[in-house]
């Protein structure tokens, strides 16, 4: 991994995507330099990930979701550039992925990634309970004790999700060993702060255990359902036009505060190498 004094940030983008350019503004909004960089040019090696110290997978319909959410994505990534996406973590770089491109990470086996094994698929984010797709804002519940590079000094959050297949899923004995282990990173909470219990909307798509996001051992790859590109400045926010905090920072000439807006996961990333 190149030791860059600028952060460069790989934005994936190709078939049914659509998230990259709010992405990259994310990156580039947290201090990083952001390229997109279509799907076939990482798979033919046109683009090397050895220029890179973040990947981030993004949202959208990678194929129409056409064999289900993120699956020809991850299949097309693991035998064309799979082994290269697992030593771009090996040898140290952050990977992201949002909605999409969290259900691509699961199917791929970048996530969970126990035992140092990415390539074992052994969790999977599937329909939603309520049986339609959901777009709507939801509160996190930020787990301190997770080794997680993205959420570093955070305890909770406010992101808005969209998607249809969003149900976080596995076998019982799967769920006890990432909560065990610290991989759980985010969970859907009540406006009160306490976990969502599985309760609708709160936790709007019937994940078990809550489960919003998790992480690999390391910490340094981070798979999240909600978008937290999309709330990156005040405004974004539903109520920013009842809350006199966010309209004092919506100014064009003010910078957000990061620890407000999704933001922040971006820039803890940049925080980490530059540390």
């Amino acid at each position: 991994m190149r030791n860059n004094a600028e952060i460069n940030a790989l934005v994936l983008t190709g078939y049914g995507l659509n998230c990259d350019v709010e992405t990259a503004h994310a990156c580039e909004l947290a201090g990083a330099r952001a390229v997109c960089v279509h799907i076939n040019d990482v798979i033919s090696g046109a683009v090397s990930l050895e220029d890179f110290q973040i990947m981030v997978f993004i949202g959208g319909f990678s194929w129409g979701d056409d064999h289900g959410a993120g699956v020809i994505q991850a299949v097309r990534m693991k035998k064309n550039a799979g082994d290269r996406i697992i030593g771009f973590i090996n040898q140290g770089g952050l990977v992201l992925g949002i909605c999409n491109g969290f259900q691509t990470l699961v199917n791929f086996g970048l996530l969970p990634g126990m035992d140092n094994d990415y390539t074992a698929r052994t969790v999977a984010l599937t329909y939603n309970d309520c049986g339609n797709f959901r777009d709507d804002w939801v509160n996190l519940s930020i787990n301190a004790q997770s080794p997680c590079v993205f959420t570093r000094g955070m305890k909770n959050m406010e992101l808005p999700v969209r998607h249809g297949e969003g149900k976080f899923i596995a076998d019982q004995k799967v769920i006890d060993q990432l909560i065990d282990q610290n991989q759980v990173v985010c969970r859907y909470a009540r406006a009160d702060g306490d976990l969502a219990a599985g309760g609708f909307p709160a936790n709007p798509n019937g994940s078990m255990a809550d489960i919003a996001g998790i992480c690999d051992p390391t910490g340094r790859v981070f798979g999240l359902m909600p978008h937290p590109e999309a709330y990156n400045h005040p405004a974004n926010h539903p109520d920013w036009t009842r809350n006199k905090h966010l309209r004092r920072c919506s100014s064009a000439d003010e910078k957000p505060p990061l620890s407000a807006a999704g933001i922040r996961i971006f820039e803890n990333a940049v925080t980490y190498f530059r540390a």
